[in-house]
């Protein structure tokens, strides 16, 4: 019942940005984030937002480089990133937990129930 909807991906020059958005519908989110997928490699964590205290987290590989955030009223998650290098050429997923977890649990390793389709990010040298 929970539908996720990425937007914002594209192709861009290293030392570029890009905002992603992640629309949602359904259900107020408890935990949401931003996961990336490049060929051969496994699915990674790259943010993840609490909504019940605003906690974050980022993956080493991004931090101070992206930002995740949420406006409430519109029900939208974003991924701003900055400072792009050809290693955060992904594709890129939203994923989204209604559970009742705490903020710690959500940040570090919650399971996401509901996932978008992803937006592809390509980053040139």
């Amino acid at each position: 019942q929970v539908e996720l909807v990425e937007s914002g991906g594209g192709s861009v020059q290293a030392g570029g940005s890009l905002r992603l958005s992640c629309a949602a519908s359904g259900y107020t989110y408890t935990c949401v984030g931003w996961f990336r997928q490049a060929p051969g490699k496994e699915r990674e964590r790259v943010a993840t937002y609490y909504t019940g205290g605003g906690g974050t987290s980022y993956a080493d590989s991004v931090k101070g480089r992206f930002t995740i955030s949420q406006d409430n009223a519109k029900g939208t998650v974003y991924l701003q990133m900055n400072s792009l290098k050809p290693e955060d050429t992904a594709m890129y997923y939203c994923g989204a937990s209604t559970s009742a977890i705490t903020g710690h649990y959500c940040v570090t390793s919650a399971p996401m129930t509901y996932w978008g389709q992803g937006t592809q990010v390509t980053v040139s040298s």
